[in-house]
């Protein structure tokens, strides 16, 4: 009691806030113990797990939380609608189903064409139209699915098959006819203001850059390749859907047939590519459209990348299946199924079974399998039921014929016998002779054979005839020494052509030696199996791709790349550029030397070996330039590249640091230069390198094979280094150290530049770090400013790049419609619109990879090449981003990869090579013309083999090899042979006539001339040695693309640095700190075809 009331006299002393502080808390407690009661938890926790399953469905597609978008949409669009419940099951839940009244919104029409339109206009118009009525026949074969198929079908009084079933067959397409609803009654809107806006590319950016159109087109051809099996089982195993079928195809006005009508969204956005790119071409520079079109071919060709893609990765995986039901073996049928299982090629092939003759015994289709470890041959049954064969592609079936480990498969090429065992199922002729087929193999027809045996029995006869002239005592016309030497060249000439058309035959013969049973005395087998590909391409493809995939299961591929994205996943070593060497470069025991740059001189070797050209670096050269601390040395190496591993082959010294390299181009001369040049004895000059160097001349030499000769020096002014080159049709660039750009002028018709014609163009006071040609301009950056100095005129337009005076641009690269800049400082770089000069996106590659430290980076080379962007970062690592290859912006529109393979100091340069196979490798009939008049016409330049002649024809085809199973019949050859050879003369190659006549002037009869001239008899060797050298056609200013098309493209990619380490990994070759010498990385990709 006591202490009751001396708490009450307590409380009356406290003060005033303290009590109300008290009884707060008091209320406090009282509340939290009538909330914590059981049912108030009850509630809490069910509110939790309602927010938890709203997550979980926004993660999955955002269906439940598009809900209330769906009613606000529906409220205010009376054109859209509740979709009906049918059952159809929570798939298609999110999705607005949009039914369009042509009375509110009619189809788009344009209206007629307005006088005075210009002709670009006019194309335009045009152009739109065609988009138009694309778009309406691309919705009506949706919508003919939908209404003639897929509703039908999912009628109870027709239940052919299961709604289940349907709805498989059918899976997204209700989504993706939605999504062009919309899009049509936007386009709609669009074409109606068409001749006041003219305006169509920010419509496409709009429709097809949400997230929703990937993901229903993702979905559709995920389940593409399950829907046509599920419809040709239903086929097999309900007669009634099959005559459904059937029934729609006949009363269909064009008779497609279902899988026609299904196949349409997937060839969708490749058509609305090439429509774009037309309406681009006929866009000028200076209209409203021309960045919305850049930015919608971007958006597109994004979308088509991933689609092609996907459906690439499901056919694959179809194929895989396919391929695992049919395989007995259990360890194989596990492999087929591994997550390391990786695809890299397959393809129809036939296999042909020589007998000892070299005659054909047995021809078969197989289809072979290339793995990332295996090699897997399987026999193809094409066969299917007639009636589902006309409406659906039958799938093939497969039974496996033999498999083989891919490091022990080998490519054995015509003349590489040492793989060809006594015990091999595969037997070949081998020809023992004293000319120079000795110990060469050789596998194709054996009329060819035949023939060459004949050639090489009648030069024995011929040698001894020319010993029993030379004995002869008188003088007779025609009859002598001169004239029998000339005999004997030309035999040799013919002998030498045979061997080569015998090669020609085997330019589609694939030969692999597989790792067979070993025999009973433990010694290994190997099994020679020979295939027939579809072309020289399809042969090329296969060796390069099993020259690769052996490299990628290298140490330093194992694996290769990492992309942070994902979580630090290494990527799958074949999809990344491979790392195939690495090799010291300017070594020097007495200087220092620091590389500064690096170019490719491409040069065209026709004597290069047709599978060491597929398995080779792109042909020509590489020159890397540096230079010491010290003002008065410098060094250029030249590497060949016409192997698989660079050689070096050359040391230029300099007389100061070389800081720049650019190669120049030979222009090519018309038709009347060309025949002035003809007349002339001199030889041409070749390409031309250009070297920039520290005490401010500019060394010009010619890159005509090794032999380096200097043409010309070139020297500024003001005595400043030169930092960067770069060069057009009629000038030359050079980035000066005191903020200056020194432009040289070239004289129509001459190849140097005028010494005394130099002009200086101030761009401020920092260095010119880095040139950009682009079509009429060059683009100088200097601190952080870049500057666009126009065509011949000089003038000059400048713009800021970054916001910080102490960021100065340091590189610059251009990709499609836009500019790539790094700067010295920051790890951001900034993409520029080529036209409007407008920034389009900024990336901070710090934030890509886990390897960089933010704070310490920043990009020391940059580099575009096949859809690839390259980063280089001064602490050695480098990164790459995918970017669109087309005509729009080069925004990075996919995660990145982080090189596993690094240098331990700055990447100094990054350089790519690129170069086209010969035509000549491409061709069956490489060598003989089909007639004497495709051999006149060749003589007066005519291009292309087209106006053969009937009899030409029939020469091609008898030259051609023949897979029969009977040797063709043997044809009487002519009694008399004219030695004068005319199918193939070499006349027009370098080089003079080898022949035992002394030189008389260069007089020579006519073609149909029968008096007897000096032979040429010169044996040009298909030489092994790759690094022989041969001029390659040059290639005319503005026609690379024509040159490019269809061929085959070897590209690789050259990074220099100091040292090399790995990594991610503890254990390295060697302490990184300590590893100062110079290195080249080399990256190589697989061969493209370019289009």
């Amino acid at each position: 009691m006591f202490f009751l009331l001396c708490c009450l006299v307590l409380d009356h002393q406290l003060p005033a806030d303290v009590l109300r502080l008290k009884e707060r808390c008091a209320v406090t407690r009282r509340e939290l113990a009538v909330r914590l009661t059981t049912p108030h938890v009850a509630h809490i926790r069910q509110s939790c797990d309602n927010k938890v399953q709203q997550l979980k469905a926004a993660r999955s597609g955002t269906r439940d939380g598009l809900e209330k978008t769906k009613l606000a949409m529906i409220r205010k669009v009376s054109f859209l609608q509740r979709k009906d419940s049918t059952g159809e099951g929570k798939d298609d839940a999110g999705y607005l189903d949009v039914s369009v009244c042509e009375l509110k919104h009619p189809p788009p029409q344009l209206c007629p064409m307005p006088e005075g339109l210009s002709s670009q206009q006019v194309v335009r118009r045009l152009i739109l139209s065609s988009i138009v009525q694309s778009e309406s026949n691309y919705l009506d074969s949706l919508k003919r699915i939908l209404q003639e198929y897929q509703k039908p079908l999912l009628e109870q009084q027709n239940w052919i098959l299961s709604p289940k079933k349907v709805r498989r067959m059918f899976y997204r397409l209700q989504e993706i006819h939605q999504c062009h609803s919309m899009f049509q009654i936007a386009l709609a809107s669009r074409v109606a203001e068409w001749d006041h806006s003219e305006t169509i590319g920010d419509l496409f950016v709009a429709s097809f850059s949400k997230s929703m159109v990937l993901e229903v087109y993702s979905d559709y051809i995920n389940n593409f390749t399950n829907a046509m099996t599920l419809i040709k089982k239903a086929c097999t195993s309900k007669p009634a859907f099959l005559d459904f079928l059937k029934k729609r195809q006949a009363s269909s006005p064009d008779r497609i047939t279902l899988y026609g009508l299904m196949v349409k969204p997937i060839q969708r956005f490749p058509q609305f590519i090439l429509l774009l790119q037309d309406m681009l071409k006929n866009t000028p520079k200076t209209h409203t459209d021309r960045l919305p079109l850049q930015l919608a071919l971007t958006t597109l060709e994004t979308l088509a990348e991933k689609l092609n893609e996907q459906k690439r990765l499901a056919d694959q995986e179809a194929e895989v299946q396919q391929l695992a039901h049919s395989v007995g073996d259990r360890n194989l049928s596990k492999l087929l199924n591994s997550e390391q299982r990786q695809w890299i090629q397959c393809e129809l092939l036939t296999e042909i079974v020589y007998g000892d003759k070299g005659q054909v015994v047995k021809t078969k289709e197989r289809k072979v399998f290339l793995l990332n470890d295996t090699l897997i041959c399987a026999n193809v049954n094409l066969k299917g039921p007639p009636d589902i064969s006309s409406l659906f592609p039958v799938g093939p079936k497969y039974t496996v014929k033999w498999c083989g480990p891919l490091l022990q498969t080998q490519v054995v090429e015509v003349g590489q016998d040492s793989h060809q065992r006594r015990d091999s199922v595969i037997t070949a002729r081998r020809h023992s002779s004293t000319s120079s087929t000795t110990g060469k193999v050789f596998l194709g027809p054996p009329r060819l054979y035949q023939e060459l045996e004949e050639l090489q029995h009648d030069l024995a006869v011929v040698e001894e005839v020319s010993l029993l002239v030379g004995t002869l005592h008188g003088t007779y016309q025609n009859l002598n020494t001169i004239v029998s030497q000339d005999w004997c060249l030309a035999l040799q000439r013919l002998l030498r052509l045979k061997e080569e058309e015998i090669q020609n035959a085997n330019k589609c013969r694939l030969r692999l030696s597989i790792p067979g049973k070993p025999d009973k005395s433990g010694r290994p087998v190997s099994i020679i199996v020979v295939f027939n590909t579809p072309s020289p391409l399809s042969k090329i493809s296969w060796v390069n791709r099993l020259h690769l995939a052996k490299i990628a299961h290298r140490q330093e591929n194992s694996p290769g790349w990492e992309c942070a994205e994902e979580d630090l996943k290494t990527k799958a070593p074949f999809s990344c550029p491979l790392l195939t060497c690495q090799l010291p470069v300017l070594s020097s025991r007495t200087h220092s030397l620091k590389l500064e740059a690096a170019l490719h001189s491409p040069s065209q070797s026709s004597l290069l070996g047709f599978c060491a050209a597929s398995t080779s670096l792109p042909q020509g050269y590489l020159w890397v330039a540096g230079g010491g601390s010290s003002f008065n040395h410098g060094q250029v190496e030249i590497f060949s590249l016409n192997r698989a591993t660079p050689r070096l082959v050359k040391t230029v010294p300099l007389r100061a640091p070389a800081l720049c390299l650019e190669y120049v181009k030979e222009p090519c001369p018309n038709t009347e230069e060309r025949e002035a040049e003809k007349a002339q004895s001199a030889a041409k000059m070749g390409n031309i390198i250009c070297v920039g160097l520290q005490d401010g001349s500019i060394s010009v030499y010619s890159s005509v094979d090794t032999a380096v000769q200097s043409l010309l020096t070139l020297v500024n002014p003001d005595s400043c280094p030169v930092l960067c080159l770069k060069h057009s049709l009629t000038f030359l660039f050079a980035g000066l150290a005191n903020g200056k750009v020194t432009v040289y002028h070239r004289r129509a018709g001459e190849r140097l530049w005028d010494v005394d014609s130099h002009r200086l163009v101030p761009v401020g006071s920092e260095p010119v770090c880095s040139l950009l040609t682009l079509e009429d301009a060059v683009w100088a950056s200097c601190a952080n400013r870049v500057t666009v100095i126009q065509g011949s005129s000089l003038h000059t337009q400048s713009f800021t790049a970054h916001s910080d005076p102490g960021c100065s641009v340091s590189h610059m690269i251009r990709s499609g419609g836009g500019v790539w800049m790094a700067f010295t400082q920051g790890s951001s770089i900034h993409l520029f619109h080529t036209e409007t000069l407008e920034p389009l996106q900024e990336v901070n590659i710090s934030t890509r990879t886990a390897h960089l430290t933010p704070a310490q980076v920043c990009v020391s080379s940059l580099l575009i090449c096949q859809g690839l962007l390259w980063v280089g970062t001064s602490q050695g690592i480098i990164l790459t981003f995918p970017v669109p290859t087309l005509e729009g912006i080069p925004k990075i529109t996919g995660k990145g990869m982080t090189s596993l393979n690094a240098h331990c100091g700055p990447v100094d340069f990054m350089v790519s090579t690129s170069s086209t196979l010969a035509s000549d490798l491409l061709r069956r009939d490489s060598i003989l013309n089909g007639s004497e008049e495709g051999t006149n016409r060749e003589a007066e330049g005519s291009k292309g083999d087209g106006g053969r002649d009937e009899e030409g024809q029939r020469w091609e085809q008898s030259s051609l090899p023949q897979d029969s199973g009977a040797p063709p019949p043997r044809e009487e050859k002519p009694k008399r042979l004219l030695l004068q050879y005319r199918l193939r003369s070499t006349c027009q190659l370098p080089g003079k006539l080898l022949s035992a006549h002394p030189e008389q002037g260069t007089h020579r009869p006519p073609p149909d001339s029968l008096e007897h001239s000096p032979e040429d008899g010169s044996i040009y060797e298909v030489s092994e040695d790759p690094d022989v050298w041969v001029r390659g056609r040059p290639v005319e200013w503005g026609k690379e693309g024509e040159v490019r098309r269809n061929k085959i493209t070897s590209t690789a990619i050259f990074s220099g640095g100091r040292g090399h380490r790995r990594i991610g990994q503890t254990s390295s070759p060697g302490p990184c700190s300590a590893s100062t010498e110079n290195t080249l990385l080399v990256w190589q990709l697989p061969l493209t075809l370019s289009q």
